[in-house]
């Protein structure tokens, strides 16, 4: 077995559910420090994150990887337990295959590689480690570390995400960007009362069904050359006693923005408020802001040497996307950092039967580590 899968193996063993990191940094802080790394546990309420240097002085190259995984549903559902790693079929099967303890393995077994091989390299390279990124705040983790970095001046200039960015093969797609994500809660009151009897009552769903169709109809922006329009969803609306003779009282909605550079989180907020207000609403609106879009540009080091690093070891030209969802990733693009995700195939990620391809990640460690040689290199 190699490296890169007997550690993967070990790491999956481990049930670390959000905010549980269950020994996964440990093991690895163990592995890190027997090669010269300096290790820092920076424990935040319930979350474990581990920072892991090695170099002085210069240009600071980090991979960013969680430790934490999603709950595995149903184990009967899944071929073989989720917290047993089992190859089958080429296949390493088990909770957190792909997303993201084969990248956490790989990222480990590159930096090792790699300082073994050019111990007095340029600059410092580095692993930092969460575990708290599935969870649905992701307060205590990365976010509260790059709020710590900032404050004592701590420099990254490059970060690797280890995120599955890839669709059908390894190197296939980089992500350069993500959109940011705005999130409401919205409560539109009205007064409660008999169907039969309207005029005694303010029905909120009727009330707020005209403000909704104009905010779903709503062109917020028209995107820009490196991501798409904004977009505005509903994820739940919720109103009524259950009984079917009673106009509710109130009703809760739950909105989202996932937007782009070409618009701001308080523009967005400010619209948005303009449209319930225009309807006359009798409203309040809680927002939470999880992450501001980001973007590496064309041209920046660390983007063209992850797509090189493709082309040369792939036989890939990688897509450079700014699609799915967030990642880790925008909390530290705001210290003035390049970033870019890359990682393995993502289409089992967070379902029954997660898996990554065996050959696939034993070829990560090599993309990783080829990024360092290309980045701080003597």
């Amino acid at each position: 077995m190699s490296d890169v899968l007997d550690l993967a193996c070990e790491l999956i063993r481990r049930r670390s559910v959000t905010p549980d990191d269950a020994g996964c940094q440990a093991l690895l802080a163990e592995r890190l420090q027997r090669v010269g790394f300096r290790i820092e546990h920076l424990r935040h309420g319930e979350v474990d994150n581990l920072w892991a240097v090695h170099g002085d002085g210069g240009p600071t190259l980090a991979f960013l990887g969680h430790t934490d995984v999603v709950p595995s549903g149903p184990e009967a559902a899944w071929r073989s337990p989720p917290f047993t790693p089992t190859l089958e079929d080429g296949r390493l099967y088990g909770r957190g295959a792909a997303d993201m303890k084969g990248s956490v393995a790989a990222m480990a077994v590159a930096l090792g590689r790699f300082v073994a091989a050019r111990p007095q390299h340029a600059g410092r390279v580095a692993l930092l480690l969460t575990s708290d990124e599935e969870g649905p705040t992701n307060l205590d983790g990365v976010r509260k570390v790059a709020e710590g970095f900032r404050a004592r001046g701590e420099r990254i200039d490059w970060c690797v995400v280890g995120e599955p960015s890839a669709k059908e093969r390894l190197g296939d797609l980089i992500r350069v960007g993500r959109r940011g994500s705005l999130s409401g809660t919205l409560v539109v009151r009205g007064v409660q009362g008999h169907v039969a009897y309207p005029e005694k009552a303010l029905n909120p769903i009727h009330a707020f069904a005209p403000a909704l169709a104009e905010l779903a109809a709503e062109r917020w922006d028209e995107g820009n050359a490196d991501f798409p329009p904004t977009s505005f969803q509903v994820s739940n609306l919720n109103a009524g006693t259950g009984a079917n003779n009673v106009i509710p009282g109130e009703l809760v909605a739950l909105v989202n923005f996932r937007y782009c550079t070409a618009s701001r989180a308080g523009d967005l907020r400010a619209r948005t408020e303009a449209i319930l207000a225009r309807h006359g609403l009798d409203y309040a609106l809680d927002w939470n802001l999880s992450g501001e879009p980001f973007l590496t540009p064309p041209g920046g080091r660390l983007r063209e040497t992850v797509v090189a690093v493709c082309r040369a070891l792939c036989g890939t030209e990688p897509e450079q996307s700014t699609g799915g969802g967030t990642s880790d990733g925008r909390f530290i693009a705001p210290l003035g950092t390049e970033v870019v995700e890359l990682g393995p195939v993502n289409a089992s990620i967070h379902k029954v039967d997660e898996c990554v391809d065996v050959a696939e990640l034993e070829r990560l460690p090599a993309l990783y580590e080829a990024i360092c040689e290309r980045m701080l290199a003597v």
